[in-house]
């Protein structure tokens, strides 16, 4: 038993190097496998002590079974259903707790020397957002309702077959051709949907074989995740501000807050136009990687969502 622990929860294992006449679903059998039981031992931690990473891996987690279950599963059936609404109420639960981790790191992180008293006003504020939504949250994960998942996602994990009727580098590059519209302006709204489905797209490809292209595919995924990513925390703090502290003109901290937040907007504009430039070759080959990008593309399995 001590064996097959560390295997499932050790960093390797979330993937695994096989030759190249393996296919896919030997893969995707010891896959789903560790997504199952991380999952499970990501409940009990968010459960003992919601902190930030507990409640990011928590939510990663569901997100990779949500794909694994809704995306490339041939059919859901009724327990699995429940598992995933029971699953996806704390989720979103979770992540109004994630949002305001992320603004206080971001906040936290901020050098600027004007209206240091405002910005303890708005961490602190910050911090009492982050207490009423654990509250909640942790009302979500009683333990009649953890005892509940655990049981469901054991049967699920048991009863889960890796026989997926769908090819998983293929279904994640059809999630963003979804949204390729080249002449499109990239809008507010346009990097918004291309953020939830950049995160998905990437989660589907990981459960692809090792190949040149899907490592390739996952890595350009991951920069613009990072970017689009980036670039909302940086929002959602400036609208948090906005609220709290008042209009620019009343601010000097709100209105740094804007410029940064505008020079993250207009990152993630480049990162993403150089994506979108991409895509018609998505469909046959491998996206190529920025000029500037520099190091050697690694598997996925080198980090966590």
């Amino acid at each position: 038993m001590t064996m097959l622990f560390n295997i499932a929860f050790s960093p390797a294992a979330l993937y695994f190097h096989l030759p190249a006449r393996f296919c896919f679903m030997s893969i995707a059998t010891q896959r789903s496998s560790v997504v199952f039981l991380k999952l499970e031992r990501d409940l009990i931690k968010l459960c003992s002590k919601p902190q930030a990473e507990n409640v990011h891996r928590f939510r990663t987690g569901v997100r990779r079974l949500q794909i694994l279950l809704g995306e490339l599963s041939p059919k859901l059936d009724r327990s699995q259903k429940k598992l995933l609404k029971l699953l996806g109420r704390i989720r979103k639960r979770a992540g109004k707790v994630r949002d305001l981790d992320v603004q206080l790191a971001a906040l936290r992180g901020l050098k600027m020397p004007q209206e240091p008293r405002r910005k303890t006003q708005l961490v602190n504020h910050l911090i009492e957002l982050r207490r009423q939504q654990e509250k909640k949250l942790r009302k979500l994960v009683d333990k009649n309702s953890v005892r509940e998942i655990r049981k469901r996602l054991k049967r699920a994990g048991k009863n889960f077959s890796p026989k997926v009727s769908r090819d998983p580098l293929m279904v994640a590059k059809g999630m963003l051709q979804r949204l390729d519209r080249t002449d499109a302006p990239l809008t507010e709204p346009v990097l918004h949907q291309y953020r939830i489905l950049s995160k998905r797209a990437r989660y589907a490809a990981e459960f692809a074989g090792e190949s040149a292209d899907a490592v390739q595919f996952i890595a350009s995924l991951r920069r613009v995740q990072d970017a689009l990513g980036d670039w909302h925390d940086w929002l959602t703090l400036t609208q948090t501000a906005l609220d709290h502290l008042g209009e620019v003109h009343e601010s000097s901290l709100v209105a740094e807050l804007r410029n940064v937040t505008g020079a993250k907007f207009r990152h993630a504009v480049a990162v993403l136009s150089h994506l979108r430039a991409n895509l018609p070759a998505a469909s046959g080959h491998a996206v190529q990687p920025p000029a500037k990008s520099t190091g050697k593309a690694t598997h996925p399995a080198a980090s966590a969502a």
